[in-house]
């Protein structure tokens, strides 16, 4: 394809775009100058966010399904994988302060192989909106007598203001909110407890609408796994926030280090106690309500709070009060974290942003229309469907970092993002994830037998760790950079290859006010930090990664091979 000559007109954004409170470097690199949380502003941020209810739904839902024995060990199972698969991604995310997006075009997906995991991840963010969305609307038609549609709509554009103003107000909400909701959580189980020991033993047996009842079934244990490693990719909603963190520094390690367990991985330490929790309060409340109405948080917590708080109407008006609270507290994190999904997968496929506001609208947009269409009634199959990609996508990018980072060294030990940089695909991680969501969605209807049917979000898993690593020795690692960053290049000679450009390039260094060396884009005029910039031999000047992506004409002309000896040569 040829390429045009640049047009040199300055790059205009619109103000959604440059302001960086509503924008939250939604598609960049978070530089050191907005990064001012402290360490623990981001892991409450990151925490506030797990107060989802979905979890005590999708407890008691598999116990019900499946039976006490085979839903609990399923629920712990899913819960040790999801840890620590976790662990990794959110490290190189903290360390390298990228997002979810970002990370995985540097861990095997390539530029555009991406876009693929950005459409699963945006996926995950529009379920749980809607099923959370659905579950406010519950108490809505409980307290108020709102009709569910309209308590749809209600729970989903209630949260578009917050959302708006992106990690700085949602660090806030999250902190004011944070104590009442933890006294709310915790009470209700108090209450049961005390009031009624024995409903621990009734717990362990029972059987719901299991065929083997609460005995231990593996085939339902797997099943049972697989709903709850649906939130395998939660860990995409923690890392939005752990790329906030601060520089990780001798006097700090420690409790940046700590900071970034908990908050990362650490979510699913929570996640599972409230799953036991609705798997608790089901089999609790399930002989006044029945097995239907015992699914749902807002009938849990009324009885939950019934066992301690004297008068109906009373109790009614703190269960919703919890509802509400929880819901905001998640959907803001779920309306957030798509927004950003949604900027990155239309900025690189139509070099189109109107700025991550816009496509929260569509986020929403999209949660409403399958709140409407009733998508809780069909909760486990939807999301045992949804863990066999989503579990291929982090098992391809956990092998990639812990085995070709770390022990192959095969993969650079660094997470590059920018198209100047990358190849559009790189068969290590996108196609290992296309492999095993094949191979696990044909297991999981049925055609491999009744066992892989059950255990398909496992062999998913499997195959994708072990495919990876295989990808690149395979390639030798050959589709990972396509032109070196001199940014993190460890050898003189490709040092020299894009320094001496930089230097004979019409560039504008400065430095910022905390100190630190930025560079003006020549496309929009702009100071980025160096981490979010490089040399772009179409615009012969330094160029942002938005620019970057957004340049429609260049035709990726800095990868090819022409040019890249000419900047050799220079």
């Amino acid at each position: 394809m040829e390429t045009t000559t640049p047009v040199k007109i300055t790059r205009t954004f619109n103000k959604w775009v440059n302001n960086p409170v509503l924008e939250d470097y939604a598609l960049r690199y978070a530089p050191r100058s907005f990064r001012k949380f402290s360490e623990s502003a981001v892991a409450n941020s990151a925490l506030g966010g797990i107060a989802f209810l979905a979890n005590f739904a999708i407890g008691a839902s598999v116990t019900i399904a499946y039976g006490f024995s085979s839903a609990f060990w399923g629920i712990l199972a899913a819960g040790l994988v999801i840890f620590l698969t976790g662990i990794p991604i959110s490290y190189y995310s903290a360390k390298y302060n990228v997002d979810m997006d970002l990370l995985t075009r540097g861990s095997g997906f390539g530029y555009l192989g991406s876009t693929l995991t950005s459409l699963v991840y945006a996926t995950f963010t529009i379920i749980y909106f809607a099923t959370e969305g659905a579950i406010l609307a519950q108490a809505l038609d409980l307290y108020f007598g709102i009709p569910l549609g309209v308590g749809y709509l209600i729970g989903a554009i209630v949260v578009i203001p917050i959302v708006t103003y992106g990690m700085t107000l949602l660090s806030r909400v999250q902190t004011w909110t944070q104590p009442l909701w933890i006294v709310l959580m915790i009470a209700p189980l108090i209450g049961i407890l005390v009031k009624d020991p024995q409903s621990l033993a009734a717990w362990t047996n029972f059987g719901g609408n299991s065929p083997s009842g609460s005995a231990f079934n593996p085939l339902f244990f797997a099943l049972s796994a697989g709903v709850v490693l649906s939130l395998i990719t939660q860990i995409g909603e923690q890392v939005d926030y752990l790329r906030f963190m601060p520089e990780r520094k001798l006097k700090n390690h420690k409790i940046w280090l700590w900071v970034v367990i908990l908050a990362g991985p650490g979510w699913v330490i929570l996640g599972a106690f409230n799953m036991l929790c609705g798997s608790l309060y089901a089999s609790y409340i399930a002989p006044s309500v029945g097995l239907t109405a015992a699914v749902e948080p807002i009938q849990q917590f009324i009885h939950g709070f019934g066992t301690f708080i004297p008068g109906t109407f009373l109790v009614l008006t703190i269960a919703t009060l919890f509802v509400v609270l929880s819901q905001m507290k998640i959907q803001v994190t779920n309306a957030y974290s798509g927004s950003l999904s949604w900027s990155n997968f239309f900025s690189r496929l139509l070099h189109f942003h109107p700025g991550r506001v816009a496509w929260l609208f569509l986020q929403v947009a999209i949660a409403l229309a399958i709140m409407e269409a009733g998508m809780f009634n069909f909760l486990n199959a939807v999301l045992g469907f949804y863990s066999n990609v989503a579990v291929a996508w982090i098992g391809a990018i956990v092998s990639d970092l812990v085995v070709n980072k770390s022990i192959l060294k095969i993969s650079p030990n660094y997470i590059e993002f920018k198209r100047a940089h990358l190849y559009n695909f790189n068969p290590v991680g996108f196609g290992s994830m296309i492999i095993a969501s094949i191979v696990s969605i044909i297991a999981y209807f049925g055609l491999l037998g009744p066992v892989l049917q059950a255990f398909s979000p496992f062999l998913s898993l499997v195959l994708a760790f072990i495919l990876a690593p295989i990808f690149a020795i395979a390639t030798k690692g050959k589709y990972y950079i396509a032109r070196e960053n001199p940014m993190y290049a460890t050898n003189q000679e490709t040092a020299s290859t894009i320094h001496k450009p930089l230097e004979h390039g019409h560039n504008h260094v400065h430095s910022n006010n905390d100190g630190v060396e930025t560079y003006t884009c020549s496309v929009c005029h702009y100071d980025y930090e160096q981490e979010d910039m490089t040399f772009c031999p179409f615009h012969d000047g330094m160029i942002c990664s938005l620019c970057c992506s957004l340049e429609k004409n260049c035709h990726d002309m800095c990868k090819t091979e022409k040019v890249l000896n000419d900047l050799s040569a220079k």
